[in-house]
């Protein structure tokens, strides 16, 4: 979709860290990676940005387009696997900002498919590592300025942690991280801090040219209700509303950005292709 011009200064006055916030395989036509898309549009509504990311070069291409548009951010290299260097990006966010309003959870990595024979136990961790514990040491460092700011979490799952889809990692990691949502949600709701989630379906990022082509992006957009593809300011603009003050009332939620995906019979799927 195209980015509109207009913007309505919901984040005015936040400070947001956001991991993963650089996109890969950024060739012509590729789009851009949720992580930089959440990221460009929260800050053209008013919010300042820690950029977080294994590789830094990737959050600086975001910065740069935050900053030629008068936005404000600063980059933040950091393996969110680790527990050090999370708390280290809140601390970096804090001494240039001096508060955090909202953390978004975006670092994931996909793969975990084949047989329990096939996959192996590091791989397994490696996945769950990525997908889910990097959220909970984030949300852990980062809880103490959120409860301060009466702050929110928005995490990023997918429509793999709602259906099985053959991946016996990818989807229960995803999974997990939803519950690990709904629990954020529970137990620091009477402090004033919302946690809330957002799952992508079939969304075309840079990512997804590495494993699709064009035949399997066509059938994914016929087998969606919409018979549109998806792409990342989709869920980005999800993540905005959950985000910002307008969701004031929303906490535990989860919102699928999957064209209808989730809610279509598998034969009147098949039917439709």
């Amino acid at each position: 979709m195209e980015l509109s011009h207009r913007h309505f200064e919901r984040l005015a006055g936040k400070v947001v860290l956001v991991t993963g916030a650089g996109s890969q395989g950024t060739g012509v036509g590729t789009g851009v990676g949720t992580g930089k898309a959440i990221s460009v549009v929260f800050a053209r509504e008013g919010a300042r940005l820690c950029l977080v990311d294994r590789e830094p070069a990737r959050a600086e291409d975001t910065a740069r387009r935050i900053r030629d548009a008068g936005g404000h951010a600063i980059v933040v290299a950091a393996d969110v696997t680790d527990e050090a260097s999370c708390a280290a990006a809140v601390a970096a966010t804090m001494d240039q900002w001096g508060a955090l309003d909202v953390l978004v959870n975006n670092v994931g990595v996909g793969g975990g498919g084949g047989t329990l024979e096939g996959m192996l136990p590091a791989e397994f961790d490696r996945l769950l590592a990525l997908n889910f514990r990097s959220a909970y040491l984030m949300s852990r460092a980062a809880m103490k300025p959120l409860l301060a700011s009466r702050g929110n979490v928005v995490n990023i799952v997918s429509t793999a942690g709602l259906r099985a889809h053959g991946s016996l990692a990818y989807g229960p990691s995803k999974a997990a991280l939803l519950q690990f949502t709904r629990e954020l949600a529970v137990m620091y709701g009477r402090q004033g801090v919302r946690a809330n989630a957002v799952a992508p379906g079939h969304i075309f990022t840079p990512l997804v040219t590495e494993y699709i082509d064009e035949a399997g992006r066509e059938r994914r957009r016929r087998i969606a209700p919409l018979n549109v593809e998806g792409d990342a300011w989709d869920v980005a603009f999800a993540a905005l509303y959950l985000a910002s003050d307008e969701a004031r009332f929303v906490t535990g939620a989860c919102i699928p950005v999957d064209g209808g995906v989730t809610e279509i019979a598998a034969l009147a799927a098949h039917e439709m292709m």
